[in-house]
């Protein structure tokens, strides 16, 4: 599989509930909770309609990566957006984030290590951010099924602090692959 190395370009987090994310110079991944200070840590369901449907849930969305290269894609067709503005963690460079199956491991720098469990399922709030960017992050294939480009979701498996520059690898699960799905 092309696209299984990359390199982590920027990182963001924030402490209140915000659309976008601040860039850092690090972040802390917590095993099991997500991003040390990040509004979206935790065992259970953090993301506020997730809360309302049912608070025990896990959280599995506790770190949310996205390709950079989504932001040239988007750039063509007339949208900015910069790294941490539609409220990612991890913004990557090089690795294809959106084909990876899920279950994948992700080993990023030194020592952090998140497992994928599935894609982002962009809501509303995108054309809050940008009128008419939620068109350009979800749309239809030729077949019509519907395909998310909003970047993926993780769960920490290992701790570690990661920054911009630091590598990223992907672990392909053994097995049968089941492509990602929205979580």
């Amino acid at each position: 599989m092309s696209g299984t190395k990359g390199t982590v370009t920027a990182v963001s987090s924030n402490g209140e509930y915000s659309f976008t994310k601040p860039n850092r110079g690090s972040i802390t991944l917590l095993p099991g909770l997500g991003v040390e200070g990040d509004v979206h840590a935790g065992v259970t369901v953090k993301h506020r309609s997730r809360v309302a449907q049912d608070p025990t849930q896990p959280n599995l969305r506790q770190v949310h990566l996205i390709h950079g290269e989504l932001f040239a894609e988007v750039a063509g067709q007339g949208f900015e957006v910069a790294p941490g503005q539609l409220g990612e963690n991890v913004t990557t460079e090089g690795i294809d984030l959106l084909g990876l199956p899920t279950g994948t491991l992700l080993h990023i720098g030194a020592e952090a290590v998140v497992e994928v469990t599935g894609l982002r399922n962009p809501c509303l709030q995108i054309d809050g951010f940008q009128n008419g960017l939620l068109k350009q992050l979800v749309g239809r294939d030729t077949d019509g099924a519907i395909v998310r480009k909003a970047g993926i979701m993780s769960v920490v498996r290992t701790g570690g602090e990661i920054r911009p520059g630091d590598s990223i690898t992907a672990e392909l699960p053994v097995g049968p692959h089941r492509p990602l799905e929205r979580v």
